[in-house]
């Protein structure tokens, strides 16, 4: 497990619970497994682009955002 799945992880973890959403009730809009939603959220696994673009949907952002946020977690 690297640093970058880590930040990954926990902003995709970050906007879930801020949308008040059940990992399973995520998993589901994102076209994922519960288990592999929460190995991503743990920093256990770093999925495949066409997984972010999947993640990013499920939010209603673009999936570069996600990465700049993952990216700024590195700077604080």
């Amino acid at each position: 497990m690297t640093e970058l799945h880590q930040r990954f992880g926990a902003v995709v973890r970050r906007r879930r619970i801020a949308r008040g959403w059940s990992q399973g009730e995520f998993a589901d809009l994102a076209g994922l497994s519960r288990s592999y939603s929460g190995e991503i959220e743990r920093g256990y696994s770093i999925p495949s682009l066409a997984t972010v673009i999947k993640i990013a949907a499920a939010f209603g952002v673009p999936p570069s955002e996600l990465v700049e946020e993952a990216e700024g977690d590195a700077r604080a």
